[in-house]
This record gives structure tokens, C-alpha cells and sequence, in this order.
């Protein structure tokens, strides 16, 4: 029997025997559990596809043959068979392999994903190169379920569909169970519309009817009906074909030998072909099956009672968030609630389960969720869209064009805005502000702790605006209601700590660091005053000037890029009020920020509490210098 260990690249399986792999499926399996198990990871997802994986490399070629896998949260067993064991214990860990499919970590990754929907596009985009450069090699796009519910990959099945271009698509279905009647009559009628006896008798008996004299044509034509007619009581994905594809399935996903079948088939069939598996998410470890949505992202777990192993002592942003939401729902009945497949994930869990009339859930489509919101809201309703600061992205236009447009009162409840860990560059929340600010009529909040996102949800759905209220990932601070509790005025920030020296303008929960830092400036005996900003958007321009031109040192800090952030706000508004202030912007760099511990990764980029010490110690430097200067 072949062992995973002398897998050296997926090279080798193209001479294993069924039973081979399906030993090695087993090993694979047991590999993942245990990494991902002190890891943490994208486990239900990646154990449904081991069959699948294996089937399609030793199937196909790879890397001549281009396998694209969406959104990337099944990849783990690809990376495992070519050439990445060794380094798999480093799973989404700082300076180890990312989670997803990445093109510098190998060149059997032909396709960077982590947002979903996108692999359809990008395998008939290389379908096209491989046809201009008249080269010969398969492109295979695999995308789940809950993927294809994206508007994109309609658009791509579409125009796949209208082009004729060979590619194969493989729908993983994993939500459905498969009948073994189903099954045989699925994989008959497969069989029969894709061997080429089949096209050649089609186009046979449309020869011979057409000949009939002067009624060749319309019996044709009737007969055309009636096979269409049929075909839709009988074979499952009419709707992929009628898009143009070929549709082979529903087949067992866990069934190797069967796969391998059907790819060989599909491999010679002309044009565009969509293979239905169906697998079950979480295969092979009885926790993972019975909760498939805990283990579809699950931080470190124990491997025998599949207990995660961090229980944190606070509630998270995420929980505040949620129970908030049911708190407001029981006394506004016109409060609904949106998310893009992410009931779970946004901590709106809870409102659906007390409100379910008043929840929807609308998969993988952030557009319409966000167009919904809107249309909800000018119909009289308060909706809050949950969503996570990365998936925003995906919907600009929507909150340009038909919220903020129309100045609709749609809630946007960004979770996951700033760092995000081990999900690195595609995940990581910190361009919303560059994105969002320059949209007229949008309001722009962030907490600098999970009461202050209480408040700042309950006074943010009493405003006749669009609003943003951005959030972290994780745990709260643990804070208690404070007893100088300063209420939310719009516009307005909050002065937490007073100082003659410099003045640090803080967004979110880095406003503690800043807090910690001037502790640490103080015993240099440098005074600094901490402003919580709260309002991104409108900022507080009164207090900006009036501290500025006080202090003579003004000093930013946000958990986001600094290219249009924050900083960069406050910098136009010195500018437009004339204060020659030297400004020092602490952020993140011009760079796409890769997988690790968050507090690995705030460390790296000084944006710590020691971090931001140490950069205005230099700053300060720098000023005194130019002061006595002048």
C-alpha cells in the first residue's frame, strides 16, 4: 500500500490502484485532523473532498492540467499530494502555508482564491489562452454549493455556456444526500448523451426527418419538443444545460473508482462540462458530520470529543453584536436583519432564531444583499446588512449607488474590520475606510470596545442615514460601563486622557494601546492626550483643529492601511484649516498582510501598545529637533 509519506507530487498517483487511494484517503484524512486540530482551519470542508482531490490528480496532469479550487477552503488535501506535506504542520501559521491556494507557494496553485465565486471566471479565462495559443491541456474549476449561489459564477456558467469552450466545472454539492436509484439512472443518461454513438444518432434522425416531404421540418420540430420535454422530467441539471453545459451526475463524491470514470468521459466530451459529486462536508470524523458549520472554520480542537480548546473569558464583538440585535428586535418590528451566508459567522444566529420572519439569508451574494437592504429600507424598514469588512468589497457599488445615492437608512455592521489572523491577505478587513469615506451621505462609526458597540448600534439605527459601525474580530476587552460614560453625539469624539505635549487621535479598540503608550510617554516625561474618535465619518474637525493647534504634535493610529484611511482624513483637514503640523501616521503599510497571530501581526507592524511607544518616541525626536530649529 502506498504511503502519504512518499508522496512527493501528485505525479505519483496516476499508478496507484483504487485500492491505493483509497488507503491514502484515509491517510489523509487522519493528517489534517491532526494538524488542523493544533492549527485551527477550514476542516469540515477540506475532509468532505479527499475522494474528490484524488481523483482529480490522478486524473489529470497538474500543473499542465490547471485545477482551480473556489475559494480555497477544500485545498488542504491538494496541498498535501503536491509536494507541501513536510510543511503542512505550519498551516496558517506566520511564515508557513496559507489556508488557501496561493500561486507563489506552488505552481500547482494556478490561482490565488479565498472569496468565493471567482474560479468559474478565472478557468474560462484560461480555457481562452489555452485555445488563442492553440495548446492542449484540461482546466478544471471545482466550486461548492454555496459558492455557485454568487452571481458571478452564473455569469460565468453563462458565458461559458454562449462560448462553446471546453472546460470542466465540478460542482460540489454537499449539502444533498444521494439515492442509489437516482444515482444509476443519472450516471445512464450520462453515459448515453456524452458517448459520441449518441451525438452521431442524434444527428441522424435529424437528417432523416428533415428529408420527409413537406412535413419534415415541423415533425422535426415536434419531435424536438417532445425529447426536451422528457429530458426535463428526467435528468437533473436542465438548467446547466440550457446554460450550455453538458451535465454529468449527480455521482458519490466518495467514490473514487466512479469519479475516475466520469473525468475520463467529460475529458472527451467538446465544450463546456458540469460534473455534479455530491460529498459529505466533515467525512470521516463523527464531530466534524454532526456539526459541519462549527468545523467549517474551527480554531485549535480536542481531537477525541472535538471540544475547542480556547474559550475565551469575554464575549466577542460578534456575540455583543448578536444579542444586541435581538435586545432592539423585540422593541422595533420593523428592524430586519440581512447576511450573505453568514448567520453563524455575524452573530445574527440569534435574531434569526427569535425573528425568523423578519431574517434572511441570502448565500454567497453580497450585491443583492446589500440592494435588498435597500429596498427594504425605502419601504419603511430599519434592515442591518452583517457582513464582514473583507466581503464588503464585493459590494461598493450597491452602497454608493443604492443606499448612500438615495440616503436609505440601511445599518451596515462590518465585523472582522481590521487584522483577522490566519486567514491572511484575502481576509484581512483593512481597506473599508479608503473604500467607504469618500461616499456622500455615509456615516462611519468604530467602538473602541464591545459596550461602546452596544451604544453605537442602538444610536446608529435612530439616524435617517446610511451607517457604518466597523468591529473586530475576536473577544472584547472585558469592559465594563464606564462611570464618565460620555453619550454618542454625531460627529463627536471622545477626549479619554489629557496632555499638554502631543495629542493621539485613536479609531477602535487601538485606543487602549494609544492609552498604554502614553504611560510609557508620561515616565519620559512627555504628556499625551488619547482621543477616542468614534465618528470616522463625519469627523469631529473642532476638536482636530483645537488639539492640533495646541499640542503642535498630532499623531493617528488605526488598525487599516493608511492610504486613504483615517490618517489621511485628518491630514486634509489640517491642510483645508492651514496648521503647518507635522502628523505621524501610524498603520498598516502599503502591502497586502499575510496569515499569522493577530497579536504576532499588531506587533510586526507596531501597532502594539510598545509599537506605538516607540514610534512616537522617534517622532517626538523629530519635532523637538525642528522646534529648536525655529
Amino acid at each position: 500500500m502506498i504511503a502519504l509519506e512518499n508522496i512527493s507530487g501528485p505525479e505519483v498517483l496516476h499508478n496507484c490502484s483504487i485500492k491505493d487511494l483509497e488507503h491514502l484517503a484515509c491517510q489523509l484524512r487522519t493528517k489534517i485532523i491532526n494538524t488542523v486540530s493544533e492549527t485551527g482551519g477550514h476542516l469540515a470542508p477540506s475532509l468532505g473532498v479527499v475522494e474528490l482531490t484524488l481523483a482529480l490528480h490522478s486524473t489529470f496532469h497538474s500543473p499542465r492540467d490547471k485545477i482551480i479550487w473556489d475559494v480555497g477552503h477544500q485545498s488542504y488535501a491538494h496541498k498535501l499530494i503536491t509536494g507541501r506535506r513536510e510543511n503542512f504542520q505550519y498551516l496558517r501559521q506566520y511564515g508557513g502555508l496559507s489556508g488557501f491556494p496561493k500561486r507563489q507557494e506552488s505552481p500547482h496553485d494556478v490561482f490565488d482564491t479565498g472569496h468565493s465565486s471567482t474560479s468559474i471566471s478565472a478557468a474560462l479565462g484560461m480555457a481562452l489562452a489555452r485555445d488563442l495559443s492553440k495548446e492542449q491541456y484540461e482546466v478544471i474549476a471545482v466550486i461548492g454549493d454555496g459558492a455557485l449561489t454568487g452571481g458571478m459564477a452564473f455569469e460565468a456558467l453563462n458565458h461559458a455556456g454562449h462560448l462553446g469552450t471546453h472546460l470542466l466545472v465540478i460542482l460540489n454539492d454537499n449539502e444533498m444526500s444521494i439515492a442509489s436509484n437516482v444515482g444509476a439512472l443519472s450516471a445512464y443518461l450520462s453515459r448515453i448523451r456524452t458517448e459520441p454513438v449518441y451525438s452521431k444518432g442524434k444527428e441522424e434522425l435529424e437528417s432523416i426527418l428533415r428529408k420527409l416531404p413537406s412535413i419534415g421540418d415541423k415533425v422535426f420540430r415536434v419531435a424536438d419538443r417532445v425529447k426536451d420535454s422528457l429530458k426535463y422530467l428526467v435528468v437533473p441539471g436542465m438548467l446547466f444545460e440550457e446554460l450550455g453545459f453538458t451535465y454529468l451526475g449527480p455521482i458519490d463524491g466518495h467514490n473514487i473508482a466512479i469519479m475516475k470514470k466520469v473525468l475520463e468521459r467529460a475529458k472527451r466530451t467538446k465544450g463546456p462540462v458540469l460534473i455534479h459529486v455530491v460529498t459529505k462536508k466533515g467525512k470521516g470524523y463523527k464531530p466534524a458530520e454532526l456539526n459541519p458549520n462549527l468545523f467549517h472554520g474551527v480554531g485549535p480542537f480536542d481531537i477525541t470529543t472535538g471540544d475547542v480548546l480556547k474559550k475565551p473569558s469575554s464575549p466577542s464583538y460578534t456575540e455583543v453584536f448578536g444579542r444586541k440585535m435581538v435586545e432592539l428586535g423585540q422593541r422595533w418590528d420593523k428592524l430586519v436583519a440581512i447576511t450573505a451566508a453568514m448567520p453563524n459567522g455575524t452573530g445574527l444566529n440569534y435574531f434569526a432564531e427569535k425573528f425568523p420572519d423578519r431574517f434572511f439569508d441570502v448565500g454567497i451574494a453580497e450585491q443583492h444583499a446589500v440592494t435588498l437592504g435597500a429596498g427594504l429600507a425605502v419601504s419603511g424598514f430599519k434592515p442591518v446588512v452583517a457582513i464582514y469588512s473583507t466581503f464588503l468589497q464585493r459590494a461598493f457599488d450597491q452602497v454608493l449607488h443604492d443606499v448612500c445615492m438615495q440616503n436609505l437608512p440601511v445599518l451596515f455592521a462590518v465585523d472582522r474590520a481590521g487584522l483577522v489572523g490566519e486567514d491572511g491577505e484575502t481576509h484581512q478587513g483593512i481597506f473599508d475606510l479608503s473604500f467607504l469615506r469618500p461616499i456622500p451621505n455615509l456615516k462611519i462609526m468604530a467602538p473602541k470596545d464591545e459596550h461602546e458597540l452596544d451604544k453605537m448600534l442602538e444610536y446608529g439605527l435612530t439616524l435617517n442615514s446610511p451607517v457604518v459601525i466597523r468591529y473586530p474580530r475576536g473577544t472584547g476587552l472585558g469592559a465594563l460601563k464606564l462611570q464618565n460614560w460620555q453619550e454618542l453625539e454625531e460627529g463627536k469624539s471622545e477626549i479619554i486622557r489629557e496632555g499638554k505635549d502631543i495629542v493621539i487621535f485613536a479609531v477602535g479598540p487601538v485606543v487602549y494601546d494609544c492609552l498604554q503608550a502614553a504611560e510609557l510617554l508620561a515616565q519620559k516625561k512627555i504628556q499625551a492626550t488619547v482621543v477616542n474618535v468614534r465618528f470616522v465619518k463625519p469627523l469631529d474637525e473642532e476638536t482636530i483643529i483645537s488639539l492640533a493647534g495646541r499640542a503642535g504634535a498630532v499623531v493617528t493610529v488605526e488598525e487599516h492601511v493608511m492610504a486613504g484611511g483615517f490618517g489621511s482624513a485628518v491630514q486634509e483637514i489640517l491642510g483645508r484649516a492651514g496648521l503647518t503640523v507635522k502628523l505621524m501616521q501610524i498603520g498598516l503599510p502599503d502591502e497586502f498582510i499575510t496569515q499569522g497571530d493577530v497579536s504576532l501581526l499588531r506587533k510586526k507592524y507596531g501597532l502594539d501598545a510598545e509599537g506605538i511607544y516607540a514610534k512616537i518616541m522617534k517622532y517626538w525626536q523629530e519635532v523637538k529637533k525642528v522646534k529648536a530649529a525655529l
